[in-house]
């Protein structure tokens, strides 16, 4: 259930162009206060609150509650509380900056790409 939900919210983000989308695996910290962090970054302020919306439209349509959420005012850095599972949107000088991942670098990473889809079959004439 979890991979799913990571993968629904990577995907949520690369359908907005999301870019550098990893999860880090924090089960193995005492103590911690979510199971996984999903990390991005985008180009602009517009585009973080585009993909800040597109993740929370599409883990309400599974029936997932968003706990808190912090950043839409200025669209520089936006995190989402889904419980186990806690999103951080940056704009890219911010992610550069905080390097939340340097942090955290002893945990499992997953890096996420757009998935390829599958050609269109040809009509038979």
């Amino acid at each position: 259930m979890i991979t799913h939900d990571l993968r629904l919210i990577a995907d949520a983000i690369l359908d907005k162009k999301g870019e550098n989308v990893v999860s880090l695996d924090l089960r193995g910290l005492e103590g911690a206060i979510t199971d996984y962090f999903v990390i991005c970054d985008c180009s602009n302020t517009t585009q973080v609150g585009a993909v800040s919306l597109n993740v929370a439209e599409k883990m309400k349509e599974e029936g997932h509650k968003l706990y808190r959420s912090q950043g839409e005012g200025n669209n520089f850095w936006i995190i989402q509380d889904y419980g186990n599972i806690v999103v951080h949107i940056f704009l890219k000088e911010y992610r550069e900056f905080y390097r939340l991942e340097d942090l955290w670098s002893d945990f499992p990473r997953k890096e996420y790409k757009e998935r390829r889809k599958a050609p269109a079959k040809k009509e038979e004439e």
